[in-house]
C-alpha cells in the first residue's frame, strides 16, 4: 500500500474546506450526491472502483436509487490519510 500518512485535525480542516461537497462527519470524510436515477448513479460507482482498485483503498458507500453516500477513512492508520484526500479528490474530479 501508499505511504500512509494521518492527518491531523487541522490538516482534516483545511482538506475539507477544500473539498466541494464533503465533510467531517463521525470521524470520516462525507460525501451525498444525488443523481437523475439509479443508472447514472451506478454508472459513477462504476467509475469509482476501478480508481479506487488501482489505488487499494476502498470507500465505506451505500446507494439506493439516485443517491450515493461515501464515506472516506483510513482504518490502517486510525483516522483520516492523505489516501482519503487523495481519493475525495479523484471522486470530485469524476463529479466535474
Amino acid at each position: 500500500m501508499a505511504n500512509i500518512h494521518k492527518l491531523t485535525d487541522e490538516e482534516i480542516k483545511t482538506a475539507v474546506n477544500k473539498l466541494n461537497g464533503w465533510s467531517y462527519l463521525d470521524n470520516k470524510l462525507h460525501k451525498d450526491i444525488k443523481f437523475n436515477n439509479f443508472v447514472e448513479a451506478f454508472a459513477f460507482m462504476t467509475q469509482i472502483a476501478m480508481e479506487v482498485h488501482l489505488m487499494n483503498h476502498h470507500p465505506e458507500w451505500f446507494n439506493v436509487y439516485n443517491k450515493v453516500v461515501i464515506d472516506l477513512v483510513t482504518h490502517e492508520a486510525g483516522g483520516i490519510s492523505n489516501l482519503d484526500i487523495e481519493l475525495a479528490e479523484k471522486i470530485n474530479s469524476f463529479l466535474e
